[in-house]
């Protein structure tokens, strides 16, 4: 601090020293006398130093006193471009953050985050820039439109962000039937998570929603929300365009690639919005930037200046959706359906507009869960648009949403009236017939759907299907179906054909005890079996229907029966008190009574039943049999290609993720005691987060 004291005192001191008479005779300061006139390069060092200095402490103080977040300003800078030679040759008007022609405080506060910029300037920014890059025929923003041709899915959701439902249809697409193919475990299990009890009986194994891997969080159905009359719209269920197998890649349609090529751009703009153009690209393109935030209160702008454009309120639908997205809102979601539907009734929209509005609407109300709206907005879509086969197509799957099998069975026989090559509806035709039994029939339209490479049909509950109903037709060709599902994607290996996975869980289809880490609860049941065999046979009088055949078209023939205890992780209260010592015995393992992926439950079986080969739902779990009733002989069960016997008292371990095959050939009943445990890889996390199967 002495320096700087000492500077100070001697400039307030400082004395003008006496003139002088230089050669020509003219009076000059002792100074400059001294220094020959003019700036000596003494005096330009001086006063170089007295400058550096007056910086150095300026800076010292800054830094003392913490007067400014250096970190953020070097952020804020290197965001607007703040170039220090840009500085000394006074440009900072470039840096006018507020608008107001000059660089001053309240710019350096909009720099430093304390203050947002204004959305005249922000739009007068993206204005001068889509400018440079704007086409002189107006024609309309590439970017923008390739967006608005098909709906697009959200990314994974967050464990905090939960669906809503507003009635039934809180299930996982598509619900099952009492006749629908299972593609799971032993004895009636559903495939789908968040699917009920009541549910199941509908229509399983939905084809229009991939999901292998799990991130889900579980849905909490929303308060009953009200249904437009007016119909609602359905998403863009078509998937994006995935080529053929690389063996079938020249049997890939070379007219369909060129038709696809030749798509035109929706029409988005009328008449007057064109005159407009140029202020809704601006708007748009803060958004495409990831600006929500901005782009909301741009396009709202927008929409107050210009009520009447359809377009700028389908922006700020656009601009909300995506807001929605980034802050995991359902009300803000909600908000944007809104706005959507507003966007459709206005005047003067474009057919192209009023296509691309429903549909996105009702691909986010499909995603609250809001099924019955979805289809009735396709409805009318489909009214409006008759020749539009893909909508058909996503009616058609509405339908199957709600488990309305008969009406999308019939909207696929009027697709494939008017388009028969039409792959979408093949496959979803061929799914269909396979639910009613008719594997026969099914098999031509899953393999020409798959065939034909079609937006939609690179799904893996296709392949499983295809696979098999061949299996059950005798084709072995049903494994080269599988082989193909697999370098798809869709199953872990051909034996492996789950499709609600968590990755690098390991994956062997035999277990033993000591793998499982499961010990005490294995001893337990081994050493308690004859307790749980007397109660199993208690409730087996067929008088209380306590026994419910297996109905998920399983069986070839004879007869299976199952009796619950533990749904989903829930506890069946009402049967638990026929047996009170079995679950009473159960209720200290965790691994078992909340697995939310399983069951517990016995399983009786009748001689002369074959259960077809199938697969399991997921590979989150491990399936113990304890042996109850087990006769000497005809009795096994294969798993892969490794075939065995129960025992009575011992319990065998496999994930029943991989295939497996169940033979009673015997003369008498069997009696097992099924326990689904939680893989023992799976973290405590996952098991409280994973959705219920």
């Amino acid at each position: 601090m002495a320096p700087r004291k000492n500077f100070r005192n001697q400039a307030k001191k400082e004395v003008k020293p006496a003139a002088v008479v230089n050669k020509n005779g003219v009076k000059v300061e002792a100074s400059v006398a001294a220094s020959g006139g003019g700036f000596s390069g003494t005096k330009i060092f001086t006063w170089f130093m007295v400058l550096a200095l007056l910086g150095v402490w300026s800076s010292v103080a800054v830094v003392w006193f913490d007067l400014v977040d250096y970190d953020n300003v070097i952020e804020r800078a290197k965001e607007f471009r703040f170039n220090f030679s840009e500085v000394l040759q006074g440009k900072l008007s470039a840096y006018d953050a507020d608008g107001d022609g000059d660089f001053d405080v309240e710019d350096a506060k909009v720099l430093l985050g304390l203050k947002e910029r204004p959305v005249s300037v922000l739009l007068r920014e993206a204005k001068e820039e889509s400018a440079v890059k704007e086409p002189v025929d107006g024609s309309q923003n590439t970017d923008v439109e390739s967006e608005i041709q098909a709906a697009v899915p959200l990314p994974p959701i967050s464990d905090d962000f939960i669906p809503d439902d507003s009635r039934d249809e809180a299930t996982h697409p598509y619900e099952d039937e009492n006749n629908a193919i299972d593609m799971k475990g032993e004895l009636v299990e559903k495939a789908q998570p968040q699917q009920t009890l009541e549910e199941s009986k509908q229509y399983k194994n939905q084809p229009g929603s991939p999901e292998t891997k799990e991130t889900e969080a579980e849905s909490v159905p929303e308060p009953e929300a009200d249904v437009e009359p007016e119909v609602e719209s359905v998403p863009e269920l078509e998937a994006e365009f995935v080529p053929e197998l690389k063996e079938n890649a020249e049997d890939q349609p070379k007219d369909k690639l060129k038709e696809k090529a030749k798509k035109k751009k929706p029409k988005l703009l009328n008449k007057f919005e064109k005159t407009i153009k140029t202020e809704i690209d601006a708007a748009e393109k803060l958004r495409k930037k990831g600006k929500v935030e901005e782009a909301v209160r741009a396009f709202e702008t927008l929409v107050l200046q210009y009520p009447q454009s359809p377009r700028c309120r389908y922006g700020k639908a656009l601009a909300e959706d995506g807001l929605a997205e980034k802050m995991l809102s359902n009300d803000m979601l909600q908000k944007a359906i809104g706005t959507y539907k507003e966007a459709s009734e206005l005047p003067n929209a474009t057919p192209d507009l009023i296509k691309a509005t429903l549909k996105k609407r009702a691909e986010r109300q499909q995603f609250l869960g809001r099924m019955r709206g979805a289809l009735a907005t396709l409805e009318k879509l489909v009214q409006i648009f008759p020749e539009d086969m893909a909508l058909k197509n996503d009616l058609g799957v509405a339908h199957l949403l709600i488990g309305d099998n008969n009406s999308a069975k019939r909207v696929y026989e009027e697709v494939l009236a008017t388009a028969p090559s039409d792959g979408f509806a093949k496959v979803h035709y061929g799914f269909i017939l396979k639910s009613e039994n008719k594997i026969a029939e099914s098999i031509p339209f899953l393999r020409d759907g798959l065939e034909s490479g079609d937006p939609g049909t690179d799904d893996g509950r296709f392949y499983f299907h295809l696979g098999d109903a061949l299996q059950r037709m005798g084709d072995d060709s049903a494994y080269k179906w599988y082989e193909r599902g697999h370098q798809r994607g869709h199953f872990a290996s051909v034996w492996q054909r789950s499709l609600y996975n968590v990755d690098g869980l390991k994956a062997q289809p035999w277990w033993t005890p000591k793998d499982t880490g499961y010990m005490d609860l294995v001893k337990t049941l081994e050493r308690n079996w004859r307790i749980i065999r007397d109660e199993a046979q208690s409730v087996m009088d067929k008088t209380t229907g306590l026994f419910v055949p297996e109905e998920e078209n399983l069986r070839e023939k004879g007869e299976w029966g199952q009796f619950t205890l533990w749904q989903q992780g829930k506890k069946a209260g009402e049967s638990c008190r026929s047996v009170p010592k079995t679950c009473g015995l159960l209720e200290r393992y965790p691994e078992a009574t909340g697995c939310k992926r399983g069951q517990i439950k016995f399983s009786v079986m009748q001689p002369g039943t074959h259960v077809w080969p199938h697969t399991g739902p997921t590979n989150c779990r491990l399936r113990m049999h304890l042996g109850l009733v087990i006769p000497k002989t005809g009795c096994k069960i294969r798993c892969t290609n490794d075939t065995r016997a129960w025992e009575e008292g011992k319990v065998l371990i496999f994930d029943d993720s991989f295939e497996h095959e169940v033979w009673q050939d015997a003369d008498s009943y069997r009696l097992i005691f099924i326990v689904d445990v939680w893989h023992p890889e799976l973290t405590q996390y996952q098991r409280q987060t994973l959705s219920p199967i």
